[in-house]
């Protein structure tokens, strides 16, 4: 089992000129026809692939954690070169964030009928204690503010000690609206004064069909649109050089491109999770510096 780098680090994405617009109209309407509600199904063999692809991830996020000499963070892992310019676009408050995969004994792992995006980023919160950003982070009735127009609903089902049971609705809309009901396990461990880390999964994940309208209800899990069948989340946090850092990575499992349309729609799909988990640290660090008043 191993990691591999699947593409170049990115910065956060800046939109495009008109060309790109118009570009991104296309693939909307394509999508839009190619898409329609219950088109996709979650079957077994897909389900069975992410939990695989999760358990070896898992085993792999353990082994990091057990292993004090290479650092607690992701950016301390990368090569002198990288992690020097990782370090310098966190001082300037940018999010460093790189598409990852988890191989098993160097093969890729495949996931028929669906796609698995793997994620990882990190983002320095200037001034920040350790507590001040999990006190955010654990505030989850209040999601919806600090994530919003990603979350537009947010709250603790049930919490004792380390361990959460939450409720998020996520919205997104990039030509395409996606409104998606969800229920996360969530567990935080304090490694010491200066460093903690979390993990969460999805217990339920449930399309809203007519969200906000008169008729809105859920379909049933596994049906509708596809665009998110799946999601774990790994965090680590870790106070040092007058702030802390988040380290975020997401493993999620959305539907697989219809044969024939791969070449203009896969990008597009694959972007939604890089951006969601961009806004996300971007979005934590202005919170907790605004909680903060820095």
């Amino acid at each position: 089992m191993e990691r591999r780098v699947a593409g170049k680090p990115d910065r956060p994405a800046e939109h495009g000129a008109a060309a790109g617009v118009a570009t991104t109209l296309v693939v909307g309407l394509v999508l839009t026809m190619a898409l329609p509600a219950g088109a996709a199904e979650l079957e077994r063999k897909t389900a069975e692939a992410f939990e695989r692809y999760a358990k070896l991830t898992q085993a792999q996020i353990d082994a990091e954690l057990a292993d004090r000499e290479r650092g607690f963070l992701w950016v301390e892992r990368l090569a002198e070169e990288r992690r020097a310019a990782a370090y310098s676009q966190l001082r300037e408050g940018e999010v460093v964030i790189e598409r990852i995969e988890t191989l098993d004994d160097g093969k890729r792992i495949e996931c028929p009928g669906g796609m698995i995006h793997h994620w990882i980023g990190t983002a320095f919160i200037p001034g920040a204690t350790l507590g001040q950003t999990l006190a955010l982070v654990e505030d989850y009735d209040h999601h919806q503010d600090y994530y919003a127009p990603d979350v537009a609903r947010s709250k603790i089902l049930r919490h004792a000690g380390d361990d959460y049971v939450i409720y998020l609705r996520f919205y997104k809309r990039k030509v395409i609206t996606s409104v998606v009901d969800t229920e996360h396990e969530v567990h935080y461990s304090i490694v010491d004064a200066t460093r903690a880390w979390s993990r969460s999964r999805t217990t339920r994940v449930q399309q809203v069909d007519g969200a906000g309208k008169p008729d809105e209800h859920l379909l049933p899990e596994g049906q509708g649109d596809g665009f998110l069948w799946r999601m774990n989340t790994y965090w680590r946090f870790e106070e040092k050089d007058g702030g802390t850092y988040v380290e975020c990575q997401t493993v999620s499992l959305t539907r697989d491109i219809p044969t024939g349309l791969g070449w203009l729609v896969g990008g597009y799909v694959a972007s939604v999770p890089r951006e969601s988990l961009t806004f996300t640290l971007a979005a934590t660090r202005e919170a907790v510096m605004r909680r903060a008043g820095k």
